[in-house]
């Protein structure tokens, strides 16, 4: 078999793929879905929690 010119698999050169801002910009969102997502968990606990400690109506 004879390998094409110019094909050497991941030891190529490297493209910058996206720019700093927008790698910040993605981070940035991912972190307020990971916070918005705890606030969430957090407040169905705490809302569950008080649910059970009323009871229930007779």
């Amino acid at each position: 078999m004879i390998r094409a010119s110019g094909t050497v698999g991941f030891q190529g050169r490297s493209a910058i793929a996206a720019s700093s801002r927008l790698t910040h910009a993605v981070a940035a969102s991912l972190a307020i879905a990971a916070l918005s997502l705890c606030l969430i968990v957090t407040l169905t606990v705490l809302t569950t929690k008080a649910t059970m400690a009323m009871g229930l109506p007779i």
